[in-house]
């Protein structure tokens, strides 16, 4: 698989998992989602929060929009879970979008960051690699403090595996997708070699 294809699957497994995580937060109360709770943003709404306004920030980069820096307006813009969760849809598409669309120039091109005093230039490569491990780091804090809550929380961790394909069913046609959106021309020769 290139690196093309994996930012590709990474890209589609971010939305996977904030579908799955998101669905488990619209279960709790407003006061159950602003609720203090032990981690470095101190709730669930600052920290998915945080996620969003940090993902719209590296995806108005990778896109060269002038205006990146809007995306941090404010530090916690949606009070309610349901307009956070559409909000990262939006987001999470656009990442999906942006994957989709490179090739391995646009994997290799300069993006420049505004940092407010300085300008901020790396690949667009490194760029995607650390907005995927902010993504995934912040949201093992969420799964942490939504399992202090009467919500279980989601399984993350095992629905990528091409052998796995039982585990997202749902979420596949919840999302519209199918096995071979995520794995693209690997899909077939997956599942026939995990039928075997």
């Amino acid at each position: 698989m290139s690196e093309l294809a994996h930012f590709r699957l990474l890209a589609r497994a971010n939305r996977l998992a904030n579908h799955r995580l998101h669905g488990a937060c619209l279960q709790l109360t407003a006061a159950e989602f602003t609720a203090p709770r032990v981690s470095f943003f101190p709730s669930l709404w600052a920290t998915l929060n945080h996620i969003l306004i940090v993902d719209r920030y590296y995806i108005a980069a990778l896109y060269r929009e002038a205006d990146m820096r809007r995306a941090f307006a404010s530090e916690t813009p949606f009070d309610r879970m349901a307009e956070l969760a559409a909000a990262q849809v939006v987001a999470d598409e656009r990442l999906i979008a942006w994957c989709e669309a490179a090739d391995d120039a646009a994997l290799d091109s300069e993006v420049a960051m505004d940092r407010a005093s300085y300008v901020q230039r790396d690949r667009a490569r490194h760029v995607l690699m650390h907005l995927l491990t902010h993504q995934i780091h912040h949201r093992g804090q969420v799964h942490a403090m939504l399992a202090g809550t009467r919500i279980a929380p989601p399984q993350l961790d095992e629905f990528l595996m091409p052998s796995e394909s039982r585990f997202r069913v749902s979420d596949l046609a919840a999302l519209g997708w199918s096995e071979a959106d995520l794995f693209g021309a690997f899909a077939a020769d997956d599942a026939r070699r995990s039928s075997k």
